[in-house]
């Protein structure tokens, strides 16, 4: 796919992700939440906000995971991760 295409099924997944009425799992919306913000970074320093420690513990867990990829690689991965786990 052309980066064009890339950016384009990006934001289709988000917004299918973002319309589901399906209650996801814990795991799944923190894979999702890493990848996304890999993907949209603007800065290499984010950190997660909130008034949960425990939930910005597994924020930053999960963005740390992704660290390495690049925003390319994090939509293509949140594009996959949208059509194997949310139905239209």
């Amino acid at each position: 796919m052309t980066p064009e295409e890339v950016d384009r099924e990006f934001l289709r997944a988000y917004e299918k992700a973002s319309r589901t009425s399906r209650k996801l799992p814990p795991d799944l919306m923190l894979k999702l939440y890493a990848y996304y913000k890999q993907a949209t970074k603007h800065s290499q320093a984010y950190m997660p906000s909130g008034n949960s420690d425990i939930k910005n513990a597994f924020k930053l867990n999960a963005l740390l995971q992704v660290k390495g990829m690049s925003p390319r690689e994090a939509k293509e991965a949140y594009i996959e991760l949208v059509r194997e786990n949310i139905e239209d």
